[in-house]
């Protein structure tokens, strides 16, 4: 995970030039275990961030339809959101990963 990475450092990121000090700073993180397969994890904080999101890899999964009656193929990524209750409310961080599944499953909503 790159914490804290300002857009002029994606390259040193991406090149795996990054030093520690790049990487101070940082309130929220992304770690992605996608591309190394994986269900699910519990990423953890780094100080002196307060939340992590960790991205596990997608697969289609049946997902009951109320619509059709039946079970429909699904393509479902895993989030796992980890935070710092003394900072983050909990209601608070259900409600951000729910509207960002909400985001996710139809991506034309994050143009609104």
């Amino acid at each position: 995970t790159a914490a804290g990475v300002k857009l002029h450092e994606i390259p040193k990121a991406r090149d795996g030039k990054m030093t520690p000090a790049d990487m101070q700073g940082g309130t929220f993180s992304i770690s992605s275990l996608g591309g190394i397969g994986g269900t699910s994890f519990s990423p953890i904080i780094n100080a002196p961030e307060v939340a992590i999101l960790g991205v596990s890899k997608s697969a289609r999964k049946p997902v009951w339809s109320d619509d059709t009656g039946q079970f429909e193929p699904r393509l479902m990524l895993p989030l796992s959101l980890s935070y710092d209750h003394r900072v983050i409310d909990g209601a608070a961080a259900a409600r951000f990963n729910a509207y960002l599944g909400q985001l996710l499953a139809d991506f034309r909503r994050a143009v609104l």
